[in-house]
């Protein structure tokens, strides 16, 4: 089984990006084949600053391999490298329809929170359907706000398969239900643009000050608490064990509770976690060059896949001649 999936280069990557998608595919990379990249394509839809793309794009490079992925496990690129992903983007634009687009929910979301509309953003679900279609991926994880961008997809390639016969695997969404939203310092979904995100690798200090603005309700510490209703119990799950878990919700049931421990505690779990991880990412930071040749040795294995689907598509639709 073949299975794809990418990140935006739109900043440092957070808890949220980790356990959302990036430990899932590091962990796919030992039982399937795996197709993971970074889109940097994507991003140009609401950053248009050159120098900063650029760092962004190596540092996620470098946080995806120090956090376990390996490029002879997986192909691991960068989405601009292989062109072919903007080529079958374009023959992809003329079979969909303007209905489809206009009735994603990304879209408006993203127009309401105050991001510039522009082409590249409106059309960003044809840009996602090339990238999934053209390595013929059978499952893409995805979190709950993507999966309608996945649904635009099996539509695009169900239509083009109608046409020119079968051409594309149609490909199913992989959604772990108990990690479909995590919540950021607010409660909102954890997000750069949103300002609510806990970063995996920032300093002691900074991790503390961003984990002590978690917000909590007003209950006083005499009360019980509900630690299903608690984003801080929500995040503090994703860290603890079963055993570490059901203490601290027996906790929250019990008078006695005080936020406060708890974000203590919170802090140095979270610096534990990651300590393994920080390391290696500090001996990466040091080598950007060798960084920089593992993504474009991952370009030419994901050319090979791409140039093969893309053959296929330009004969079909009649562009060689």
């Amino acid at each position: 089984m073949r299975v794809l999936s990418g990140i935006q280069p739109s900043g440092s990557l957070h808890i949220g990006n980790f356990f959302g998608m990036m430990k899932s595919m590091i962990e796919w990379q030992n039982k399937s084949e795996l197709y993971c990249f970074i889109v940097n394509l994507h991003a140009l839809t609401s950053l248009n600053d050159g120098p900063t793309l650029a760092k962004n794009t190596l540092d996620a490079a470098m946080d995806f391999l120090a956090l376990g992925l390996d490029p002879e496990k997986s192909v691991f690129w960068v989405q601009g490298d292989v062109p072919e992903h903007t080529e079958l983007t374009w023959i992809l634009h003329n079979f969909t329809s303007m209905g489809l687009l206009e009735r994603s929910h990304s879209y408006k979301d993203k127009i309401s929170r105050g991001l510039v509309p522009n082409h590249g953003l409106f059309a960003y679900p044809v840009l996602m359907a090339a990238d999934i279609l053209l390595y013929q991926a059978n499952l893409v994880p995805v979190g709950q706000d993507q999966k309608q961008h996945l649904e635009i997809t099996r539509d695009i390639a169900g239509t083009f398969n109608h046409i020119f016969g079968p051409t594309f695997t149609i490909p199913e969404p992989g959604i772990d239900e108990n990690l479909a939203t995590i919540p950021g310092l607010d409660g909102q979904k954890m997000s750069k643009s949103y300002n609510n995100a806990i970063n995996i690798f920032i300093s002691k200090e900074e991790l503390k000050k961003r984990v002590m603005a978690i917000v909590t309700d007003a209950k006083a510490v005499e009360d019980i608490k509900d630690p299903d209703s608690c984003h801080l119990f929500a995040i503090a799950r994703l860290f603890l064990t079963p055993d570490k878990l059901a203490e601290l919700k027996e906790r929250y049931l019990k008078p006695g509770l005080k936020y406060g421990e708890v974000k203590k505690e919170l802090v140095e779990t979270i610096w534990e976690y990651f300590a393994p991880y920080r390391e290696k990412r500090e001996d990466l930071a040091r080598r950007p060059d060798e960084v920089r040749s593992i993504m474009r040795y991952g370009a030419e294995k994901a050319r090979k896949k791409a140039q093969e689907t893309l053959e296929k598509v330009r004969e079909k639709v009649g562009l060689n001649y």
